[in-house]
């Protein structure tokens, strides 16, 4: 083989060298481009899922004279049967069948719903029901402020009288199969407060830095105000 023959067959492997890493790289890119399109639809999905069920919360309360009580197992969608005794009680699974919506995510968890024990009973009393439920976030400090209701809820401060929301892709939640999500990751403590909580809740950006005051955070919260409840209620004639 002649210096120039040699020259050329190394020259034609590394073009070869760097086809194969191109290729590598823009499967790669694609395969990246590709699961974080997919996440993204499946966080559209799960907004349209929870704008739909509380619409529905509205429809019921209109129709009922109160909001629904929680779903009475993560394999039951109907109502709880009794009435809630305390927070914790009326805090659990979406009543989806109660509300004829679908009851889970677009990751395939049950979304979780949360209402002023008053409120899930009729007839609501406008003008002594105090509703009780309250959402926080953190501020550029990391420290929570609250960002509907307030520390004290009373008739001339009122909270929110539902919360309803997905646990997101990660850690904690419910499949519908009924089977707990074990939480895998460490520091995610908004999350895990949402996961037990009976009346305050935590909307944050989503962020996978673990590093973040309260941890990598996925949840997805809705609510519906008492402003808004009682205006339907309203025009139903349904509110004494």
């Amino acid at each position: 083989m002649t210096p120039k023959q040699a020259h050329r067959q190394r020259g034609a492997a590394l073009l070869l060298l760097l086809a194969v890493l191109s290729l590598g790289a823009a499967s790669l890119l694609i395969s990246t481009f590709g699961h974080n399109t997919r996440e993204a639809q499946r966080q559209q999905r799960t907004l349209a899922t929870l704008a739909q069920a509380r619409e529905a919360l509205l429809g019921f309360a209109a129709t009922q004279g109160r909001l629904p009580r929680p779903a009475a197992s993560a394999l039951d969608g109907c109502e709880r049967a009794a009435d809630c005794a305390d927070d914790a009680e009326c805090s659990g699974f979406l009543p989806w069948v109660a509300l004829g919506v679908a009851g889970v995510d677009a990751w395939g968890k049950l979304l979780r719903y949360s209402v002023t024990p008053e409120m899930a009973r009729a007839p609501i009393v406008s003008f002594s029901a105090i509703a009780n439920r309250v959402v926080l976030t953190r501020n550029s400090h990391g420290d929570f402020v609250y960002v509907a209701g307030q520390e004290q809820c009373d008739v001339s401060a009122q909270c929110l009288p539902v919360v309803l929301f997905s646990q997101g892709k990660n850690h904690h939640g419910t499949a519908a199969s009924g089977v707990r999500q074990l939480n895998t990751s460490r520091g995610n403590i908004d999350a895990a407060a949402n996961n037990s909580a009976s009346r305050s809740f935590i909307a944050r950006p989503a962020s996978d830095y673990a590093a973040l005051p309260g941890g990598a955070f996925d949840d997805m919260l809705s609510w519906i105000t008492l402003p808004t409840l009682y205006q339907r209620m309203r025009a139903a004639r349904n509110l004494p």
